[in-house]
């Protein structure tokens, strides 16, 4: 796979009765910098803590957070005291984006592999299980490029070569972007604008489970962990903890993005709606019901009656709607519509004993008292203007956020007065 630029420069040369144009051609190729698979896997390690210098997904468990940095790995907090949180460890995981955490086990996606780690002793986290190539490569969060041979795309070299030429004046000569190659065959165009370096590489407690925010993609329901793949929502048999087993894969939609369980319910979020699965048999998930909207981006939490969804604008979405929906489920296979809140452009949220938190792009974060689930809006707690929230956990009256400005903590056990706790900021990578 090979991106290509050209500018070019024309100039006459008037030679005798000839006239020839100087062409001057630079080439831009950035060429794919290949790691393989082993390379990656033997690159796994524990670290000493380092700064936080990019946000991704959030999980909780026994008084401990883990923070994942995109495509690097995770950050281990200690969140014993929420004003005071402590980084502990940084486990390097080559392409990790989503983790899942059951009794002393950690789960974490590794480009294509789903890895275990035993952290009963956080100073000593270490591998333990491993799935190979169980992810598949065309939807992955992280939007990479695998070769069979040569292995993951994990880079881009730039390049650039002159070329001079002086062919005649009257050939058609026209400015144009780019191309990409793959293995030498020209497969799309691409115009300099448009053109990213990056495409092909953006880059509970006790022995249950912990809990995940509102936009993971892995979710644990009982001895099964259950993983959004593509168009696929796969159930990983983790009875014995350290020795994942892949078992089935059932097909949903294109589009599913978020996974939120509760009881033995998945709630999956998807671009066109929202699915509820039964799990009381891990490994034959059955669909209850579909609730559909209009296209948009969609992470979804609930509580015993309700479902909150929002809804919002974003390139990947292609959607243009940026809301808060409450759907009724006391009837799983007939969900229904309640009401409809406007919003600026919502992405995480979370909600805990009627408090109902949104992260509202750059409007901020916002805490509601969702009691009364028809006027919401009536009952605005705590509205941090400052804050572009990604995503939130409310637990035990602690509500843990990330975001681009670092990583949010705030005690809304008394939810006239919510209070910041603490704040791990982000800082820029050298």
């Amino acid at each position: 796979m090979l991106f290509l630029t050209v500018l070019l420069g024309i100039s006459v040369l008037l030679e005798g009765c000839s006239d020839k144009c100087q062409v001057t051609s630079e080439y831009a190729y950035y060429e794919p910098v290949y790691t393989t698979m082993e390379e990656i896997r033997a690159d796994v390690k524990l670290e000493d803590p380092k700064p936080v210098t990019s946000l991704g997904k959030i999980y909780f468990k026994d008084d401990i957070l883990f923070v994942n940095e995109p495509g690097n790995g995770i950050h281990i907090i200690d969140n014993h005291d929420p004003a005071n949180p402590k980084a502990l460890k940084f486990l390097h995981v080559p392409g990790n984006v989503d983790m899942a955490v059951k009794g002393n086990t950690l789960y974490a996606d590794s480009y294509l592999d789903l890895v275990a780690f035993d952290i009963h002793n956080l100073n000593a986290v270490k591998e333990v299980g491993r799935i190979k190539n169980v992810i598949t490569t065309s939807t992955n969060a992280l939007g990479f490029y695998v070769d069979g041979t040569r292995g993951v795309v994990t880079d881009m070299k730039q390049t650039k070569v002159i070329n001079i030429s002086q062919p005649d004046c009257d050939a058609v000569i026209q400015p144009w972007g780019g191309m990409l190659y793959d293995n030498g065959v020209v497969v799309s165009m691409q115009t300099a604008a448009a053109f990213n370096t990056k495409a092909a590489i953006t880059p509970g407690t006790g022995s249950g489970p912990g809990v995940g925010g509102s936009l993971a993609r892995m979710a644990i329901n009982a001895n099964h962990l259950f993983m959004l793949d593509g168009a696929d929502l796969q159930s990983i048999d983790i009875t014995s903890e350290q020795s994942p087993v892949a078992k089935t894969r059932t097909n949903v939609n294109w589009g599913i993005e978020t996974i939120f369980p509760y009881k033995d319910k998945l709630f999956l979020g998807s671009t066109s709606g929202m699915y509820i699965f039964s799990v009381s048999s891990p490994e034959a998930p059955a669909l209850l019901s579909t609730y559909e909207h209009v296209r948009s981006c969609d992470p979804v939490v609930v509580d015993d009656k309700y479902a909150y969804v929002t809804l919002r604008s974003g390139n990947s979405c292609q959607g243009f709607s940026n809301q808060l929906e409450v759907i009724d489920i006391a009837d799983l296979q007939a969900p229904q519509l309640i009401k409809i809140y406007p919003l600026t452009n919502p992405h995480g949220l979370g909600i805990d004993d009627h408090t109902l938190f949104v992260c509202d792009g750059d409007d901020g974060l916002k805490a509601f008292d969702a009691t009364d689930v028809t006027a919401i809006d009536k009952n605005l707690l705590a509205h941090y203007k400052d804050i572009n929230g990604y995503d939130v956990i409310p637990f035990d009256k602690i509500l843990m956020l990330v975001g681009s400005d670092g990583i949010f903590q705030y005690d809304y056990s008394d939810k006239a007065n919510i209070k910041l706790l603490s704040h791990i900021d982000v800082e820029p990578a050298q």
